[in-house]
């Protein structure tokens, strides 16, 4: 697998699925592919530094989770963020929630402009989250 799987500060992204029963993973970097899987998200992330670090054992290199990006297509990040409400998201971005409910099942892929909608909408969401305060 070489020293090209990672040069310095550059991450390594994997793209994330949900399967029926758990998530799989893959990175894909030219000749390079390391997969992996779990039943859990915690278990999957754990797995996947696992397979990183064997495949780079032989560069001395050592991974750590914060080395890794995560990376999902639209139904598993709803599958996998539930708190998040795809109806009141919508909402928030002007969008019809009939279509972004066929672009979390697959039935329609999103345009690159939708794509892009959709998270700006969900990162402006976190953003406010990670700037609230409760009152004591």
């Amino acid at each position: 697998m070489g020293e090209d799987l990672k040069t310095m500060n550059t991450p390594i992204i994997f793209t994330i699925i949900k399967e029926d029963q758990g998530y799989s993973a893959c990175y894909k970097d030219g000749d390079n592919h390391i997969f992996s899987d779990g039943d859990t998200f915690e278990e999957l992330k754990d797995n996947i530094l696992e397979a990183v670090n064997l495949a780079m054992e032989e560069t001395g290199t050592t991974y750590t989770i914060a080395d890794i990006q995560f990376r999902y297509d639209l139904e598993s990040f709803f599958a996998f963020y539930r708190v998040i409400n795809a109806k009141a998201l919508a909402e928030r971005i002007g969008m019809n929630q009939s279509l972004l409910a066929q672009y979390i099942k697959g039935k329609k892929k999103p345009s690159e402009q939708q794509m892009k909608r959709i998270l700006n909408g969900v990162h402006q969401i976190g953003k406010e989250l990670s700037e609230t305060t409760f009152i004591i």
